[in-house]
C-alpha cells in the first residue's frame, strides 16, 4: 500500500510563498507521474502542476510563472513552490502520484490535503 504525506500549507498574505512537499512511503513503487491538484469550496478538483519521469512539467494556465513543481532523484518525492500567491489560490491541496501496472492500467494515489489559505 502507498501513502503520500504531504506538508507546508498555512495562512499567508497574498504576495507571499510557500512550498509543499509530498512524500511517498509504503510499498515499493514505481511512479511514471507526480503532481498537485486544489479544490477551492463549490469547486471541482483540478489541476494545479504534474510532472513525469524524465518529462517536462505541466501547469494550469493560472500559476503559469509563479508556480514551480519538482520532484527528487528517486521520483517520489514532490515539491510545490507557491510565489507571487493570489486569494484565488486559496484551496485545499492534494497530492497525486501514479503507477501504470503490467496490464496498463493507471493507478493514481492521493494525499490526504494540506490547507492553503491566501489572505490579508
Amino acid at each position: 500500500q502507498v501513502q503520500l504525506v504531504e506538508s507546508g500549507g498555512g495562512l499567508v498574505q497574498p504576495g507571499g510563498s510557500l512550498r509543499l512537499s509530498c512524500a511517498a512511503s509504503g510499498s515499493i513503487f514505481n511512479f511514471n507521474a507526480m503532481g498537485w491538484y486544489r479544490q477551492a469550496p463549490g469547486r471541482q478538483r483540478e489541476l494545479v502542476a504534474a510532472i513525469t519521469r524524465g518529462g517536462s512539467p505541466n501547469y494550469a494556465d493560472s500559476v503559469k510563472g509563479r508556480f514551480t513543481i519538482s520532484t527528487n532523484n528517486a521520483f517520489n518525492t514532490v515539491y510545490l513552490q507557491m510565489n507571487s500567491l493570489k486569494p484565488e489560490d486559496t484551496a485545499v491541496y492534494y497530492c497525486n502520484a501514479q503507477q501504470v501496472d503490467y496490464t496498463f492500467r493507471k493507478i493514481d494515489y492521493w494525499g490526504q490535503g494540506t490547507q492553503v489559505s491566501v489572505s490579508s
